[in-house]
C-alpha cells in the first residue's frame, strides 16, 4: 500500500474502494509530477476533500496524489511482492539441543521470549561464521561475509548473537540492549541480506528497507554502519534523509530509486508529502532508539509510516527501555514478535566509575576547568593523549559558553548542540571522533545512541532531569566492554536525583538490581515527586528558622508523605525493569 497523506484519507462513510493484484507507480520522466494508484491493498478514496483526523495535515498539491490519464512521458512501475527467502544457520548450530541453546543464551547475558503460539526462536551465534550454511542458497551473501572479515569482526556481541538469527528468519523483533551493545549491525546485516533477495531497484522506486532514528546524528552514524556491512555490493545504494541538510540533493537521491533509507521521521514524512519517495516496496522496517523517537514527539509521524506500510512486511523495533508507550507500540505494529533482552535493559553499566561532587552554581565552570586542566597535566607527564571527554550541559547556551571557557584555558574543545548547523554539528563530531578535538561540550542532543569509540569520561556539569536521562549520559563511556569514568557536579537543586543515583551506584556495586521506572509517564511522575521533595526541603527549611517550638510534627512530615505517595503512584503507573 502506498502512502496516503491525511487530506486524502477517507474521513466519512461516503468512500469508494478500489482493488488489484499489483500496486503500481506513474512517474513522468522529469519527475515534476507524482501519481500513485492504490492497489495491492484495498484503500478508500476520499471523494469530499474532507481532512482527516489525523495528527498531521499537509499543504501540498493534491492532485498528485490522485489517478488520471496518463501522457505519453509517464511510464508504470509494477511493484514486485517481497520475498522473504529461508535462511539457515551452520550444520553445529543446526545440530543444538534446547539445553544447549539455553546454555548459550545464559552465557550472552539473553533473555529470549516468542509468543505463546509462534515457533521458538532461532538459536543463538556465536561466531560470525556461524551465519553461513552448507548450501549456498539459504546462507548470508558472500559480499556481507567478505566485509564482515574485512572489518575484522569474528566474534558478534550479545544482542548481535541473538537478533541477526531473528531477523534473518523473517521474524518480527523486539530488541532491548544497553548502549553500546552493537545492536546498529545487529539489524544493518539482516536488513542488506534482505534488500540483496529483491528485485533490484529502478529509478522511481521506493526503498525496500527503511530506519527511522530520532537525531540526525544518530541516523548518520546507522548509514555509515549500513555501508560498512555493503561496501563490496557496487549497486547497492544507502540514502539518508534528515532535516538542516539540503532537501533537493535528497530528492534527487531518493527519485533515483534506492535500496535503503536511514531517516528521521519528519524529513521522511516532508518526502512522502511532495511525492519524492513512497512506501510501495518498503517490506524491512527498523525503528531505532523508539524510546527516543516516542519522547521527542514522533509517535504521529511514526504512526503515519506504519499504517501505510505495504501488509507484507517485517519490522525491527529496538528501544533501550521498555517503557508503556513503547510496549503498546510493539503490540499494535509487531507481528508475534520474538523479544530479546540483553543484560539489564537501561541500567548504570558496572564498566563506568560514577563520582557525585557537590559544587555550587556559581563555582562549577571553575571547577570543571581545574579538573580539565589537571587531567590535561597528568596527560602530558604521561606521554598519553588526553582522554576523549564528554561534557553535558543543560542549555545551548551555556554549552557555547563552556566550550570557549575551555577553549581560553588552552584545551581543545567543541560545542555540538541543537542550535548548530547540521554542517558545524558533522564537524564537530568527526573532530571529535578523530582526535582533533579531545573534548565535546554538549546538550541532551549527544547523550543517546551516539557511539563514539574511546571516550573515557562524562562530566555532568548539569545533571539531567530524570534517573534515565543520567543512565544515558554517562552510557557514553564504558562501552563494549571498556571501562570509564563518570563525574557529576551537583548542588542543592538536585538532591533528589542524586538520592536516587547513589542508591543505584550501591546496587551496582553489590550486584544487586538496579530498578527505575522509564517514558514519559515515568519521568512526569518523577517531576513531581523532585518537586514536591523541593517544596518539602523548602518547607523545612522556613520553619527551622521560626525555631524549634514552632515546629509542629504534622507540617514537618506532611510534605514527605506527599513525595512518597506520588513516587509510589509512578511506580505503580509505569513499566519497570524486570
Amino acid at each position: 500500500m502506498s502512502y496516503v497523506p491525511p487530506h486524502l484519507r477517507d474521513s466519512s462513510s461516503s468512500t469508494t474502494t478500489t482493488t488489484s493484484k499489483t500496486s503500481s507507480i506513474t512517474l513522468d520522466s522529469d519527475f515534476t509530477t507524482t501519481k500513485l494508484s492504490y492497489t495491492s491493498n484495498s484503500y478508500p478514496k476520499n471523494n469530499n476533500n474532507n481532512n482527516s483526523s489525523s495528527n498531521l495535515s499537509s499543504s501540498f498539491n493534491a492532485s498528485r496524489w490522485t489517478s488520471g490519464a496518463l501522457s505519453p512521458s509517464v511510464r508504470s512501475l509494477s511493484v514486485p511482492d517481497p520475498v522473504f527467502p529461508q535462511w539457515k544457520p551452520s550444520e553445529r548450530v543446526l545440530r543444538m539441543k534446547p539445553e544447549q541453546i539455553e546454555e548459550v543464551r545464559l552465557r550472552l547475558n539473553v533473555d529470549v521470549t516468542a509468543a505463546p503460539d509462534s515457533t521458538p526462536a532461532p538459536a543463538p551465534i556465536e561466531t560470525f561464521t556461524d551465519m553461513v550454511d552448507i548450501c549456498i542458497l539459504s546462507c548470508l551473501h558472500s559480499s556481507i561475509m567478505e566485509d564482515i572479515a574485512f572489518h575484522e569482526y569474528t566474534r558478534p556481541t550479545s544482542i548481535q548473537a541473538q537478533a541477526m538469527p531473528v531477523a534473518l528468519s523473517g521474524r518480527d523483533l523486539l530488541g532491548c540492549a544497553e548502549t553500546g551493545s552493537g545492536k546498529t549491525a545487529a539489524f544493518s546485516i539482516p536488513m542488506i541480506q534482505h534488500c540483496l533477495a529483491q528485485p533490484p531497484v529502478r529509478r522511481g522506486d521506493g526503498p525496500i528497507a527503511l530506519v527511522l532514528a530520532p537525531t540526525r546524528e544518530l541516523a548518520q552514524q546507522i548509514e555509515k554502519e549500513v555501508k560498512a556491512f555493503s561496501r563490496s555490493l557496487e549497486s547497492f545504494k544507502t540514502a539518508i534523509v534528515v532535516g538542516g541538510t539540503n532537501i533537493a540533493e535528497q530528492r534527487s537521491e531518493l527519485r533515483a530509486g534506492v535500496d535503503v533509507v536511514v531517516a528521521t521521521p519528519g524529513r521522511f514524512i516532508d518526502h512522502l508529502q511532495q511525492g519524492n519517495t513512497s512506501l510501495s516496496r518498503v517490506s524491512f522496517v527498523v525503528l531505532d532508539e523508539a524510546d527516543r523517537m516516542l519522547d521527542m514527539g514522533f509517535e504521529p509521524q511514526i504512526r503515519e509510516v506504519m499504517q501505510n506500510l505495504p501488509e507484507k512486511h517485517q519490522t525491527l523495533l529496538f528501544s533501550a527501555t521498555m517503557p508503556v508507550e513503547i510496549e503498546a507500540l510493539a503490540q499494535e505494529y509487531l507481528t508475534g514478535p520474538v523479544q530479546v533482552k540483553v543484560g539489564k535493559v537501561s541500567s548504570p553499566t558496572a564498566n563506568v566509575s560514577q563520582i557525585l561532587e557537590k559544587v555550587s552554581e556559581t563555582e562549577k565552570i571553575d571547577r570543571l576547568l581545574a579538573l580539565l586542566v589537571e587531567e590535561a597535566s597528568q596527560a602530558e607527564r604521561s606521554g598519553h593523549p588526553f582522554p576523549l571527554t564528554i561534557v553535558f550541559v543543560e542549555r545551548k547556551t551555556r554549552c557555547d559558553e563552556v566550550a570557549e571557557a575551555l577553549v581560553a584555558q588552552g584545551l581543545h574543545a567543541v560545542a555540538l548542540h541543537g542550535g548548530r548547523t547540521q554542517s558545524e554539528r558533522e564537524a564537530a563530531l568527526r573532530d571529535f571522533r578523530n582526535g582533533y578535538t579531545n573534548i565535546l561540550v554538549a546538550t541532551d542532543v549527544a547523550s543517546r545512541g551516539l557511539d563514539v569509540t574511546g571516550v573515557a569520561h562524562v562530566i555532568n556539569l548539569d545533571l539531567p532531569k530524570s534517573m534515565e536521562d543520567y543512565v544515558h549520559r554517562i552510557g557514553r563511556t564504558g562501552r563494549a566492554g571498556s571501562m570509564g569514568l563518570a563525574t557529576s557536579f551537583y548542588s542543592d537543586r538536585d538532591m533528589f536525583l542524586v538520592a536516587h543515583i547513589k542508591k543505584a551506584i550501591a546496587d551496582v556495586e553489590s550486584g544487586n538490581p538496579v530498578a527505575f521506572a522509564t517514558g514519559k509517564v515515568a519521568r512526569r511522575k518523577e517531576r513531581e515527586a523532585a518537586a514536591a521533595h523541593k517544596e518539602a526541603r523548602i518547607s523545612l527549611s522556613k520553619l527551622s528558622m521560626n525555631g524549634p517550638a514552632s515546629i509542629n510534627i504534622e507540617d514537618k512530615y506532611r510534605f514527605m508523605i506527599a513525595s512518597s505517595n506520588i513516587k509510589r503512584e509512578g511506580a505503580a503507573d509505569s513499566a519497570w525493569d524486570d
